[in-house]
């Protein structure tokens, strides 16, 4: 059960910046648990993922954001929670664009966090 408030982010519009509009994005707000079972059907590990995401075709996919992930996390990195789950969206929709893990992600997240934070 996810308890709490979601913080409003322009989800919407981050997507269509960063992978156009003509992009068919479906977003699951999630825990720790759908977050567990996805990571272990489909990637093999036994954590509960921050975030995952999934490519269905070269013009549509999935994100599934765990919030409790990223409460956590916000504490640690001592951040807002709006921040973090901004920087995680922003994260999943990179890896949709085909982006790898790395210093260019890293700047490019630090780019579009300018824009929507």
């Amino acid at each position: 059960m996810i308890r709490g408030t979601v913080p409003r982010i322009p989800f919407e519009k981050i997507a269509r910046k960063i992978l156009g509009r003509h992009y068919q994005l479906s977003l699951v707000i999630c825990g720790d648990s759908l977050a567990k079972k996805m990571n272990r059907a489909y990637r093999k590990k036994t954590y509960a993922a921050n975030v995952l995401s999934f490519p269905l075709d070269k013009n549509e996919g999935e994100t599934f954001l765990n919030i409790h992930a990223a409460r956590r996390e916000a504490k640690i990195y001592d951040v807002s929670l709006r921040a973090r789950l901004t920087l995680l969206f922003v994260h999943a929709c990179l890896h949709l664009k085909g982006m790898r893990h790395g210093q260019a992600m890293e700047r490019k997240e630090q780019q579009f966090l300018k824009l929507f934070v």
